[in-house]
């Protein structure tokens, strides 16, 4: 009878662990944002684990919030320096201001994720947060093009770039962005998601697999023509650097010193952004449910810190945006300061 307890006992452990496991094994085949099962897993393993190596919160969220929160600060303080001084009112800085409160936007987006994550779980939560991180990154890349097709048409137009149409054009611009961000965000909260089709999924619960491909395949196209408007922007230069070189009488070496300076800057930007955004476009299309988790953490990580590195490119590089820093935290300069807005083209 002792040996038969005994017995019964052992495979009622084996079975409880063997549970334990498998409910571990199947939590880790995607990145589930908001998911209920995220926290339901992490209760249970905290409640079930003997281990003091265990640690109920995952390291990379940590990091998404930690990344959400750099991203937001620095954001803000461009969006609070453009809205509070009158003069920075330029086509160049409205599209700056749509690029910070885009990225502003996202880095709150991951804040809340983790906090609602481990705090607050729930599917209409889920729903509503990804939807507003898709739409956030989605501004924020559809932003970078609008500044790529301004600087374009300021070179390309320098003679008519200032004036009332341009802004015209640089307001509907935004609107086509931000609606089209709107419209995808609104996609999983409207009832494109997998909570009801758990074989749907991507590699980022709750979207559909066709969700992320849509995203996937939208951004290849902005970068595509990124990519074409740049090559015709070093164009552009070279040949306004050659005319320049000759009007002034520069030597050869001078004309070669400013296009590779401005050919360079360009590629700075272009590659900083596909270095970012591109190995979590390429795994959205690759990557499987079942892959581990780990790998969708790995290529979305990287793509926030483009977030992070936009105020820095963008705006905090601008003469202008540090004169109104200076004046807003130091006060080094006297408010009525006069200002020369600078097109794209200067920058």
């Amino acid at each position: 009878m002792n040996e038969s307890a005994a017995t019964n006992e052992s495979l009622t452990g084996l079975s409880v662990a063997l549970g334990v496991e498998a409910e571990a094994f199947n939590s880790s085949g995607s990145l589930a944002l908001l998911s209920s099962s995220s926290s339901s897993s992490s209760s249970s393993f905290s409640s079930s684990s003997t281990s003091p190596l265990d640690f109920p919160v995952n390291p990379w969220d940590i990091m998404l919030c930690l990344s959400g929160t750099v991203i937001a600060c620095e954001n803000a303080i461009v969006v609070a320096i453009i809205f509070y001084t009158p003069t920075l009112r330029t086509p160049m800085f409205v599209l700056i201001g749509s690029l910070a409160t885009a990225d502003l936007l996202a880095g709150l987006g991951l804040i809340l994720n983790f906090v609602f994550q481990y705090v607050v779980s729930s599917e209409t939560i889920s729903l509503v947060t990804v939807g507003f991180l898709v739409a956030s990154f989605t501004a924020s890349i559809s932003s970078l093009l609008a500044i790529t097709v301004d600087r374009y048409l300021s070179l390309y137009n320098a003679l008519t770039y200032v004036s009332e149409k341009t802004l015209h054009y640089v307001h509907l611009m935004l609107v086509g962005a931000w609606g089209a961000s709107l419209g995808l965000g609104l996609l999983p909260v409207l009832g494109w998601n997998c909570l009801d089709d758990a074989e749907a999924c991507s590699i980022v619960r709750p979207l559909r697999r066709a969700n992320v491909t849509l995203l996937a395949a939208s951004f290849f196209v902005i970068f595509a023509l990124m990519l074409s408007l740049y090559v015709r922007i070093c164009k552009i230069v070279c040949r306004h650097a050659h005319q320049i070189a000759l009007q002034q009488h520069f030597f050869a070496a001078s004309h070669y010193v400013a296009t590779k300076k401005g050919v360079s800057t360009l590629a700075i930007i272009l590659g900083t952004f596909g270095a970012s955004w591109l190995p979590f476009a390429v795994y959205c299309l690759v990557g499987e449910r079942e892959y581990p988790a780990v790998y969708t953490y790995a290529t979305l990580l990287p793509a926030t810190y483009n977030s992070m590195i936009n105020p820095i490119i963008y705006a905090y590089r601008n003469a202008e945006i540090q004169r109104s820093i200076y004046v807003l935290f130091c006060g080094c300069f006297h408010s009525n300061v006069s200002y020369r807005s600078r097109s794209p083209s200067e920058v």
